[in-house]
């Protein structure tokens, strides 16, 4: 029986309690009805990228021409160049995270950089998840072996061959269609150092890097034996929704390209223009 009394009390104090609750609700946190506490709209990445004051850049550091450490330890490069130069024109200060190959798309996947200058290909699979920058170098595939090596014509002479490769690479692709063992390094670099060893019997890599590393080292007792016909495409990636500051990479490259900056940093690695 004392339960049932006391309902209408504790009815009361409720129906009092929700008011109170009304009315400071209305006090503290609205005005005429509208949300006075509510938050700014959300930066997109240019935005929140200048006010940083920082292009956060994943790139290997251990993949000469592009992106490679000289002799005095300095982060240089191909990549490097473009990639400082375009931060400066898009108003920012380039910051480089070196990251091997094999972890630089979960870089980026974990929001470690805001960009990728890496001469990445531009591949179907990979723009299913990833957005591209317009390519600014084009290369093709070319398969070196030793200088003492007879076996290793064309890429068919793989089959069973020790290729040495980044798992994750799309030249890795083409050593492995062909029937090749593959064996993984880190980079161009080390690749070369297990051919020279006699470690692995071919690798499957850049023509750029190939080039260059003759025009460093000509004694370097290697040799390119075949090429991929088609060339390839590389770029600056991307994650996806970021078009404001894949436009503004963009507009950077067109007016580099229109200025002579683009083909002054082409001619000091390669000596020539690698955009075509």
């Amino acid at each position: 029986m004392k339960k049932w009394a006391l309902a209408p009390l504790l009815l009361l104090g409720m129906l009092l309690a929700a008011c109170g609750t009304s009315d400071n609700t209305d006090t503290e946190g609205t005005t005429g009805g509208a949300d006075v506490t509510a938050t700014p709209a959300e930066q997109n990445s240019l935005e929140t990228i200048k006010a940083s004051g920082k292009l956060r850049i994943g790139t290997e550091g251990t993949y000469s021409p592009f992106t490679y450490h000289d002799a005095d330890g300095t982060l240089t490069g191909f990549d490097v160049d473009i990639a400082r130069e375009i931060a400066k024109r898009i108003g920012v200060e380039a910051e480089f995270i070196e990251t091997q190959w094999d972890g630089i798309f979960a870089g980026m996947d974990a929001k470690r950089f805001d960009a990728i200058f890496n001469e990445v290909s531009i591949t179907d699979e990979r723009k299913v998840k990833y957005d591209f920058s317009e390519p600014y170098v084009m290369s093709k595939a070319v398969l070196i072996v030793s200088e003492k090596n007879t076996d290793i014509k064309s890429f068919a002479d793989l089959k069973g061959k020790k290729s040495g490769q980044s798992l994750t690479s799309n030249l890795s692709d083409i050593a492995r269609q062909n029937g090749a063992e593959i064996v993984a390094v880190e980079g161009f670099n080390q690749a070369i150092d297990l051919l020279v060893s006699g470690r692995i019997d071919a690798t499957v890599n850049d023509g750029l890097s190939f080039l260059d590393l003759k025009k460093q080292k000509p004694d370097v007792q290697i040799k390119q034996v075949d090429e991929i016909a088609e060339g390839s495409q590389s770029a600056a990636v991307f994650l996806k929704g970021n078009e404001e500051l894949v436009e503004a990479v963009n507009g950077a490259l067109a007016d580099m390209k229109q200025d002579g900056t683009y083909l002054a940093i082409s001619e000091k690695y390669f000596g020539a223009d690698v955009s075509k």
